[in-house]
């Protein structure tokens, strides 16, 4: 039985068809000297938000899992923009590899002016990471809160960060919720929708988590749906998928450049920086679904999550 039925609202899938027409707000503030930390910047959102803030004049710190795109794109910026962009490279279907590099950003006496969690992977069949952690979560949402668990001090002390997760309206595909109890997908069918949408359901409930520990510390933690554009993700998955996102998909999809444009506005915009916990369909805020809002849950999840990751 599906417990957060009755808290639906059709108001909010009407308000989510009716942004994804929207535009994003442009922001023209400049951001010169300032460190921005992306994840997955290699490619699609990632890339063309980095382009994005080092075009603003800020400095880039990459963690990204290909060491040779990593260079490649560091070059492009510092010959192109100016800026300084560093990486650091982590394979996020390895826990140990996520831990090495938010011990490395410790230790680097810098100020995290934004931290944007876009690292994501689609998969349509079910499977497991070294970690013996079901990859979709593990990359989606626990390399997420691993970074955000070790760096939490560190961000609070500056009196000053934005954290934002690039999440999804697929998130709403989770319909009775995140089955916290079967992480490994034993009682119940996995699915491509399903497995993406508890992990997007399970950032916006650490999210809730993160609020709580920050509040009225300077630092905000904010997520957004990237808009309908076009990504390499999913392209790991099989031909019948791939045919399905070429000619069904990626033919009205957009260009990932209204991604990098909304996350430089929840960003860097001095209209929004004291909003928090807040979920937004580019720069459009919504409601997210009912499980994402669960804060018994998100209580259980931060548990769960501390010991998966081995961090009790």
């Amino acid at each position: 039985m599906n417990k957060y039925l009755k808290e639906y609202k059709w108001s909010n899938i009407r308000a989510m068809l009716r942004n994804n027409k929207v535009d994003p707000i442009e922001c023209q503030e400049d951001f010169t000297g300032r460190l921005v930390l992306i994840t997955g910047a290699t490619t699609g959102i990632g890339y063309h938000t980095a382009i994005k803030f080092a075009s603003k004049g800020a400095n880039l710190l990459c963690i990204n899992r290909n060491e040779e795109k990593s260079i490649n794109l560091c070059e492009e910026i510092k010959q192109e923009y100016g800026v300084e962009c560093n990486y650091k490279i982590a394979d996020f279907t390895h826990l140990e590899e996520i831990k090495k590099v938010a011990t490395d950003i410790l230790a680097l006496n810098q100020t995290i002016d934004v931290l944007i969690h876009n690292a994501g992977v689609y998969l349509t069949k079910k499977k497991f990471t070294d970690d013996d952690i079901e990859t979709v979560f593990q990359v989606n949402y626990l390399g997420s809160f691993i970074l955000n668990y070790m760096l939490k001090d560190k961000l609070k002390a500056q009196n000053h960060a934005r954290i934002i997760f690039v999440n999804s309206e697929g998130h709403r595909f989770a319909i009775s919720g995140l089955k916290i109890d079967d992480l490994r997908w034993k009682k119940h069918r996995y699915t491509g929708l399903k497995g993406y949408g508890s992990a997007k359901v399970a950032q916006l409930l650490s999210m809730l988590k993160f609020k709580e520990y920050f509040n009225n510390s300077g630092v905000t933690i904010n997520a957004m749906h990237p808009g309908d554009v076009k990504t390499n993700m999913g392209e790991n998955n099989g031909k019948l998928y791939r045919f399905f996102k070429h000619h069904f998909i990626n033919p009205s999809a957009k260009s990932p450049k209204i991604s990098a444009e909304s996350l430089y506005y929840l960003g860097v915009s001095k209209d929004i920086e004291t909003e928090s916990g807040k979920f937004f369909n580019l720069t459009t805020e919504e409601e997210p679904a009912p499980p994402a809002l669960d804060m018994d849950m998100a209580e259980r999840l931060w548990d769960k999550s501390l010991q998966l990751v081995g961090m009790e």
